[in-house]
C-alpha cells in the first residue's frame, strides 16, 4: 500500500494551469526526484504532497498517523535557540521514547512474563529502530561536525546566514527521520563533502524521500524513481538521472519534429554521461577491488596500505602535468599570492598563469576563499601579499547577487538599452525573442520587469545577458544555483562554444566535470593545488587516500597474531555448496533476460506494446537481482579459495 496517493489532482493560479488531473504515489523506501523546468509546478506538487497547499480538484490519500516533514526554503527558529538547540528541536518525542524504553527494560527484569509490558517494550523498540535513534547523541555530534556547524553550536541560530540556517534545518530533519522527508534543493549551500555525507546518510538509513534537485550526480546516486513535471502533467521514469536520460531520449524520439532541438541536447547529454561517468567507474573498479582486499591484508601486513597509498598519490600526480600551451595569450600571471579577510588567512604563496583558452573550476569547502579569489582576480579586493599581472582583455562577470540587472527595466530594455529589438550574439544579429527562447523564455516575458521575476528566472536572464557581451574571459560565481536542469544544459552548451577563457566557482560536481579542463583546489593548509583531473575522480581518489590513512592508523593498533593461535576451521555450508552449483546458471539466465530487455528498450515496436516505463522498471529489477546473485557467488568463491589455500 502506498504511503501517500494523489488521485486526479488539479491546481491552477488564477488563469494559469499548473497541474491537471495528475496521479502520484510513493511507497515506503522509495526516493523520488521531481524534475522539471523552473515554474513547471515542482514546488506546487511538493506542497500538495506535504498537505500545506490545497488542490483545486482530486484527492490526497495519506496513511493514518503518517509523519511528513518538509525542508523550508526559509526556515523559522525560536529567537532564543542556539544552533545546537535548533538542531535538537523536534527530538523530544524520541528522547521520551528512549527514557520509557529504559524504564520498561528495568520493569521487565522483575516481571519478564508481563504481556502488556512486553508489547509496549517491543512497540517502543520498533519506533526507536525506525528512527535509528539508539545512539542519538553520537548522530547529533556527527551531523553538526559534517555540516560545519560545530563552530557555531552555542551561537544564536538567528545570527547565522541564510545558507547556514538551511543547514541547521536540514540537520534537524535528518535526525527526526520522518516517515516521508521532502527536500527542495537540499544540496544548495552544501559543499561537496557535505553532499557526500548527506548521500551516505540517506542511503544508509533508508529514508523515504521526495526531493527536487539540479545536482545530477546527487539525483543519480539517490533516486529510485524520477517524476518529470511538464505541460501540467507527470511522466514517471525508473531510477536516477542516467536512467531518466535514456528513457526520456527514447520517449522524445516518438514525438513530433518540433522537439528535435531538445532531443539533440538530450542525446549529447546522454552520450557525455555514458562516455565520461561510466568510463571513470570502469577505471575505478580495479582500484576499488584492491582497496577492499587491503582491508583484510591490513591485519597482518600494514606496509601494503602504504604501498597502495603511494600508488594512488602517483595516479593523482599523473593528471597534474602542465598541459598549457605557452603560445596562448596570457590573461593573468599570479606570483606568491596571499589573501586574508580580517584575521582569517585564506590563501598563501599561490603562483599560476591563466591563459586565453583555459577553462578553470575553483573548488573546495565552504568558506575556503573561492569567491574571494575571484574578487581578487577582478581587482575588487586587494591581496595581502603577492603580485597579479593582468593583460589587456575584457571580462564578463556573473555573481550570485546578479548585480548586472536593473529591477526597474523590462527584458527588451535590458537587452536593447539603445532601442530596437535586436541583439548581437558572438557576431550573429538576432531578434531578442529568438535569442531568449533558447533560454526557455516565452514571448510574453519580453515586457515583464526584472523585479517581478523569480530567482531562477533572474539567473537565466543574467546568464543570457552575459553571453551577448563581447568579452575575452567569463568569470562565474556559482552559476548553477537556482537553475533547473534544462537551463544548466543550455549554460553548458553556451560555455562549450565560448572561444575565450572561463573561470567558475561551483560545488556542482557534474557541471564541473563536464565543463572544466583544469581545477584550482583549495586545500586545508591554505594552499591551492592545480589538477587536470575530473573533479569527481579527484574526490574519489581523495576519499580513498583518507580511507587508507585511517586503515594504516587502525592496523598499527592491531597486535600481530601469535604463532600459537590456532586458526578457526573454515568450510562451506550445505546451503553454500548448493548455491555454488546453481548460481552460475541462474546468473547466465538473468544476463540473457537483461540483454533481451535492453534490445526491446532500443526498439519502439517492442517497447510500445509493453510500455517504456514498465519495461525500464522490469530491467532495473533484473539488474538488482543480477547484482545480488553475482555478489553472493563471489563471496562463496572467495570463501572456497581461502579453504583451498
Amino acid at each position: 500500500m502506498a504511503l501517500i496517493d494523489l488521485l486526479n489532482i488539479s491546481k491552477h493560479y488564477e488563469a494559469q494551469k499548473i497541474l491537471t488531473d495528475i496521479n502520484f504515489h510513493i511507497d515506503e523506501g522509495e526516493r523520488v526526484v521531481i524534475i522539471g523546468k523552473n515554474g513547471s509546478g515542482k514546488s506546487t506538487l511538493m506542497k500538495i504532497i506535504n498537505g500545506t497547499l490545497e488542490q483545486d480538484a482530486g484527492e490526497r490519500i495519506i496513511r493514518q498517523n503518517l509523519e511528513v516533514k518538509m525542508l523550508a526554503q526559509k526556515p523559522h527558529f525560536k529567537e532564543t535557540d542556539t544552533v545546537r538547540e535548533a538542531v535538537e528541536a523536534g527530538l523530544d518525542e524520541l528522547n521520551r521514547a528512549k527514557e520509557k524504553y529504559n524504564e520498561l527494560s528495568l520493569l521487565l527484569a522483575d516481571d519478564f512474563e508481563n504481556r502488556l509490558l512486553i508489547d509496549e517494550h517491543e512497540k517502543l523498540s520498533r519506533y526507536i529502530e525506525h528512527h535509528n535513534a539508539w545512539n542519538l547523541d553520537d548522530k547529533i555530534e556527527r551531523i553538526i561536525q559534517h555540516f560545519d556547524l560545530k563552530q557555531y553550536e552555542h551561537k544564536l541560530v538567528t545570527m547565522l546566514s541564510g545558507g547556514e540556517q538551511r543547514r541547521v534545518a536540514l540537520a534537524s530533519l535528518l535526525l527526526q527521520k520522518p516517515d516521508i522527508l521532502l527536500l527542495d534543493e537540499p544540496t544548495n549551500h552544501l559543499d561537496v563533502y557535505m553532499v557526500e555525507f548527506l548521500e551516505d546518510l540517506l542511503l544508509k538509513e533508508r529514508f523515504t524521500l521526495v526531493f527536487i534537485s539540479h545536482d545530477r550526480y546527487f539525483i543519480d546516486k539517490i533516486a529510485t524513481k524520477s517524476v518529470e513535471v511538464e505541460d501540467c502533467s507527470l511522466r514517471e521514469y525508473s531510477g536516477g538521472y542516467s536512467n531518466y536520460l535514456t528513457q526520456k531520449e527514447e520517449y522524445m524520439r516518438t514525438l513530433q519534429k518540433q522537439h528535435e532541438n531538445l532531443l539533440d541536447i538530450l542525446k549529447r547529454e546522454n552520450e557525455w554521461f555514458a562516455r565520461g561517468v561510466r568510463a571513470r567507474l570502469k577505471r575505478n573498479e580495479g582500484r576499488k577491488e584492491r582497496l577492499m582486499a587491503l582491508r583484510e591484508e591490513a591485519k597482518t601486513n600494514p606496509s601494503k596500505i602504504r604501498k597502495m597509498s603511494l600508488e594512488l598519490e602517483r595516479e593523482a600526480k599523473h593528471f597534474n602535468r602542465d598541459k598549457s600551451v605557452n603560445r596562448q595569450k596570457m590573461l593573468f600571471e599570479v606570483e606568491n599570492l596571499g589573501i586574508k579577510l580580517g584575521d582569517k588567512k585564506l590563501l598563501k604563496n599561490f603562483s599560476t598563469r591563466i591563459l586565453q583558452k583555459d577553462v578553470i573550476a575553483i573548488v573546495g569547502p565552504n568558506g575556503s576563499g573561492k569567491s574571494t579569489l575571484l574578487k581578487v582576480l577582478l581587482g575588487r579586493i586587494k591581496p595581502t601579499s603577492g603580485i597579479i599581472k593582468r593583460g589587456e582583455f575584457k571580462i564578463g562577470y556573473f555573481d550570485q547577487h546578479r548585480e548586472m540587472l536593473d529591477d526597474d527595466k523590462n527584458l527588451i530594455e535590458t537587452f536593447c538599452p539603445h532601442g530596437g529589438d535586436r541583439v548581437n550574439v558572438r557576431g550573429r544579429d538576432m531578434h531578442v525573442f529568438g535569442y531568449l527562447k533558447n533560454f526557455l523564455f516565452p514571448r510574453e516575458f519580453l515586457d515583464k520587469k526584472i523585479g517581478v521575476l523569480s530567482g531562477g528566472e533572474k539567473n537565466r536572464i543574467a546568464l543570457a545577458l552575459l553571453f551577448t557581451k563581447d568579452v575575452d574571459i567569463l568569470i562565474l560565481d556559482e552559476p548553477t544555483n537556482d537553475l533547473d536542469i534544462p537551463t544548466i544544459n543550455i549554460l553548458e552548451e553556451q560555455l562549450t562554444h565560448f572561444s575565450g577563457a572561463v573561470i567558475i566557482v561551483s560545488h556542482d560536481r557534474y557541471f564541473v566535470d563536464k565543463i572544466a579542463k583544469k581545477l584550482f583546489i583549495f586545500k586545508n593548509d591554505k594552499h591551492i593545488e592545480e589538477s587536470y583531473q575530473n573533479y569527481s575522480e579527484y574526490l574519489e581518489l581523495e576519499k580513498e587516500l583518507k580511507e587508507l590513512d585511517e586503515m594504516e592508523k587502525e592496523s598499527k593498533k592491531i597486535e600481530p597474531k601469535t604463532k600459537e593461535s590456532k586458526p578457526k576451521e573454515l568450510k562451506l555450508t550445505f546451503k553454500e555448496k548448493i548455491a555454488l552449483e546453481k548460481l552460475p546458471e541462474e546468473i547466465e539466465s538473468i544476463e540473457a533476460q537483461i540483454e533481451e530487455k535492453n534490445s526491446c528498450l532500443a526498439d519502439p515496436l517492442c517497447y510500445q506494446d509493453i510500455g517504456i516505463t514498465q519495461l525500464a522498471k522490469e530491467l532495473e529489477e533484473l539488474k538488482n537481482i543480477y547484482e545480488k546473485k553475482v555478489e553472493e557467488l563471489l563471496n562463496i568463491q572467495e570463501k572456497e579459495e581461502k579453504i583451498n589455500s
